[in-house]
This record gives structure tokens, sequence and C-alpha cells, in this order.
């Protein structure tokens, strides 16, 4: 079949509606996956990781290997550590390395691998006990043997990263059709991956941590220059954390702490809320939806945001991260006293909050209300590229989070946790669940939530239209790392359908913005939501879903 240009005609989805349960997923095959669960007595967390380990398999590709995974289920979050013998003098006096971060395809940017343990995990501390670790993971196993048809965008994204899967490692093969990525709707088996899923789904974490897999995760790592150990996976253990929140027009948004990046979508929101009340701008609701004034309100709001939490999120359990000054309202009304209504403020700097001084997200509802927001992701494509020997999968380069400069929260250290840019999101009216949605895409994340959070709560769009709207997204965004120096909030990219005449006036206020048409539309993100509303007549549940056109996916619900 041949590859169609992105989105040549005008085409539109509708919002889907469910009563029992609903899976939001960029892969089509993957609902069908979670949905298969849930109609055998599975809860959210089952049929999630259902839903992820088909999509592992699936894409190892902008969302794969056994990677990085976080996820809130009402919440838990899983994240690796770098390497014990991974030290900031080595990186720059054994390897080399003079920029400012660990490059993406550099095999010292893998950190420990933690996706196997948190699927283990999220089945036994959340899963219903009806179906077993087995059972769960055999959708995508059988796929993974049979084959499966290769989707549109994720063919787009797999001839991208072709050269790279080549020449990363001896075992290129495993991902690649006679060498080369395969083609829309090109049927792809993955037998090594199912082996794999069958190691882990029969002999638990310990298939994946220790024995075989092991072993040739370390040989490949080590045989590159690699510091990573056989002790470094063996005592590898899931990270359990709470979720920060902020009240935001009546609802309460939950986010994934540090060193996660989704406080930076926290702040801005209570930015925004603080520009609204102190009548710098107009309530959004008066606002026309993606206007010149209502953009720049959020660019500014975003820039504030991320001029933080770029120098401030790091693994809490080495830096202290002063969350709740950051979150503090008393802080942020000293921002929001930087933002001009008239003009760009491009050179914004940290402030000091304490005196003294490709990505895969996906969400899933059950009948008795359960939620799981889940995100999974490589980095940057295939991450490293490279292969263990017979295992199926791409090693992430999660460690290219890392600033590679001495006294810098954000450091490299040896068994640290390096700057997150997966977040899932969860949104909450009094004790009930609201909306489980997220927008995945690197640094476009926080920005992601803001927006289409905003779409939902002041400009009356529902779930998909809501991810449909068009987006802006400042900074380098997806493809590059805006966590070295060189790093400016200045560039603002804007998605076709944005008025050209927002673009000129938004340029003559200071910024610096570039229209985004066509394949390179995947800057924005994909996105996913369920809402959870009640029937008022009635007063049964419904659920409402949206899956983002730019993506391959959908929602299914019944």
């Amino acid at each position: 079949m041949e590859q169609q240009s992105f989105i040549k005609f005008t085409s539109r989805r509708s919002v889907v509606f469910g009563t029992n349960a609903m899976v939001a997923c960029s892969q089509p095959l993957a609902c069908q996956a979670g949905l298969e669960i849930l109609k055998k007595g599975g809860n959210a967390a089952d049929a999630a990781v259902a839903t992820g380990m088909f999509i592992k398999f699936y894409f190892n590709l902008h969302r794969p290997e056994l990677v990085e995974i976080v996820f809130v289920y009402f919440m838990k979050q899983e994240q690796r550590r770098s390497p014990s013998k991974l030290t900031l003098e080595y990186v720059r006096d054994k390897l080399g390395i003079i920029q400012n971060n660990i490059p993406y395809k550099n095999i010292n940017a893998s950190t420990i691998p933690g996706a196997a343990a948190g699927w283990v995990d999220c089945v036994e501390w959340f899963g219903s006990g009806k179906l077993s670790l087995g059972e769960i993971l055999r959708p995508a196993i059988e796929l993974a043997e049979n084959g499966y048809p290769v989707s549109e965008i994720s063919a787009w994204q797999w001839k991208s990263e072709e050269e790279i899967l080549r020449t990363s490692s001896p075992n290129g093969g495993d991902m690649l059709i006679d060498g080369r990525a395969p083609k829309v709707g090109e049927i792809m088996h993955m037998p090594n991956l199912a082996r794999t899923f069958r190691e882990l789904s029969e002999k638990g974490k310990d298939g994946f941590y220790k024995g075989r897999i092991a072993e040739a995760i370390v040989e490949l790592v080590q045989s590159k220059g690699g510091v990573m150990t056989l002790e470094d996976l063996s005592s590898h253990a899931t990270t359990r954390v709470e979720p920060i929140s902020i009240e935001y027009k009546g609802v309460r948004v939950w986010e994934c702490p540090p060193n996660g990046q989704g406080i930076t979508a926290l702040m801005t929101l209570r930015i925004l809320e603080i520009l609204q009340e102190q009548g710098k701008i107009p309530n959004l609701n008066s606002l026309e939806h993606n206007s010149t004034q209502y953009i720049h309100a959020l660019i500014e709001s975003l820039r504030l945001a991320f001029a933080d939490t770029q120098y401030y999120v790091t693994d809490p359990d080495v830096h202290h991260v002063p969350v709740n000054e950051l979150l503090s309202k008393e802080y942020l009304i000293k921002r929001a006293q930087l933002f001009d209504a008239s003009k760009s403020s491009i050179d914004v700097q940290k402030g000091s909050p304490v005196n003294s001084s490709d990505t895969v997200y996906f969400s899933v509802v059950d009948r008795e209300g359960n939620a799981c927001s889940f995100i999974i992701s490589n980095y940057v494509g295939f991450g490293t590229g490279a292969i263990p020997k017979d295992c199926g999968f791409t090693l992430q380069s999660r460690g290219s989070g890392f600033v590679l400069e001495k006294g810098h929260p954000n450091c490299l250290e040896p068994n640290k946790r390096p700057y997150h840019t997966i977040i899932p999101c969860m949104v909450t009216k009094g004790d009930e669940l609201l909306l489980s949605y997220g927008v995945m895409g690197g640094f476009m994340q926080p920005q992601g939530h803001v927006q289409v959070l905003l779409n939902l709560l002041h400009n009356n769009l529902n779930p998909q239209t809501s991810l449909d709207a068009p987006r802006i997204c400042i900074g380098p965004g997806v493809p590059r790392n805006p966590l070295n120096p060189s790093y400016h909030t200045s560039t603002i990219f804007a998605e076709e359908g944005i008025d050209q005449k927002v673009i000129d006036e938004l340029n003559q206020m200071g910024h610096e913005v570039e229209l985004v048409k066509g394949w390179d539309r995947v800057l924005f993100g994909r996105g996913q939501i369920i809402e959870r509303r009640i029937d008022e007549k009635s007063g049964k549940i419904v659920l409402a879903g949206g899956s983002d056109f730019r993506g391959d996916g959908m929602v299914i619900g019944w």
C-alpha cells in the first residue's frame, strides 16, 4: 500500500460513548486487546497492562522497548535510575562527551529499564485478581507471533529511523523486514519480543531482570562502552509516589510529581488563573479560542513555568525539589508580575521559589469506575536504537535527560532518575473522576495537557474536538532537547489551522512563530481522553472518549 500524504482531506471523528468501560489508545489493535481483558472480568489496571504490552511489540518506535512507564491509578509511577557506575567524570573523561547532555543514541543514555517491573507491579497492586499475568499478556504475545499490519503514521515514523536500527546494534533485523522498515499495511512479525513477553509472564520480574534477558542487555551495553551491570538490573524496584495537584476553575488536576514535568502544567494553569483574577487578561471564557490574546497568555504562562521546572525538576530522592513552593500562589503571583499583555518575554529566567536564594499515551476506565491514565516511551523514536540479542526491543535513551553540568540539580549522578518528560493526567470534581487523559510528545506534554484542558473547560469543546483543535508548542519541542544551555523558549510552533492573522500579530508582539504543516505535525503530540459523565435522567454513568487524529488510534467503549 502506498504511503499517503498526511491528512490530504478534511476529516472528522465523533465522540465515542459507552456505559460499561472504555479504552482510548493511538493503536486500534491495542484498544481491542484492552477491551478483551475488560470483557473477561479484568479491571482498568489489567486492561492497561494488556494494552501497554501490545503497544510495546506493535511499535517499538516512538513508544517501544520495555521502556519508561508512568501511570496514574487514582496513582502510581515507575521510573528508572542511572547505572551505579555512570558518573559525570566517566562521561566527560572516558567517553569524551563535551555537550551538556548524553547524546540520544549513545548507549549510556539508556537508564535501567523499568517498564517490565511496572507492568507486573501494576497487575499485582491494582489488578482485579481474576486474571493471571499470562492471560493479560496473551493478546500481545499472539499478535507478535502471528504478525500484524503496520498502520500509516507508524510506518512513516519507522521509516525515519530505519538507519538507526540497522547501525545501533548487530540485532536490528529484529525490528526490520529484509533490512528495511515495514511498509504501510505490511505484516510485521516479532517472535523475539513474543519470547521476551512469555518469559515475563511465566517468571514475573525475574524473567526480565535476571537470566537471559538481563545478560543480553548488559552484554550489549558493555560492548558499546556502557557501564550497566547485572546487579543494576537485579536490584531495580518500582517506586510508588504521591501525585501532586491544584484546584483550577472548580476541578482538581492531578499530575505525577518530579522527577516528571507534570508540575509544569500545574504551574501554567495557576499562573493563567492568577492573570484572570488580576484582570491582566480577560476571563478565558470570553476570549476567542486560539485568538492572539488567548495564545499570547498561554505562551507567556508556559514560559514562566518552564523557566523554573527546567532547572528545579530532578530526582527528589537525590536533591530537594521545592514542589510546594513552586506551586504556591504567593510565589506564582510574583512570577505573574513578569507578564506583559503587549509583548513577548523571550528571555524570562528561573525564579527563586525558596527563601535564601516516539511515546504512547492511553487511558482505560472500567465499569467499577476505576481509571488508569498510562504512558510509555522510549524517548526520541527508538531511543538508543540498540537491540539486545534475541530480545526484540530497543533500549531507551532517558539518560539524555540529565544535565552534564556540575552543581546543577539535574546533573548526572549514579543511581539517579533524570528529568522525565512523560506525564499522564487525571482530573477530578469533588470525589469523582472527571477526566483520564494525556498528550504524548516530549516537552509538548505539559503544553498539550494545558491546551486540551482549557479547550474542555473554557471553550465548551467535547473530548474529540478538544483534541482536534490546532495547538501551539513553545521551544524546540519533540525532536530536539531543550535541556541544553542553548535552549530558549523563543520559537513558537503554530499548527496548521491557526489563523495567519493571529500568527502575524504574535510576530509583531515579538514572538518568533513558525507554521507547521503535514507530517511535521507530530511535533504537537497525540492525545487520548475519556470523560466520565452522569446521565441526568437515569443517573447512569456515561463514558465519552476522544482519540487524536494526529495518531492512528481510536476509542472503543461498550
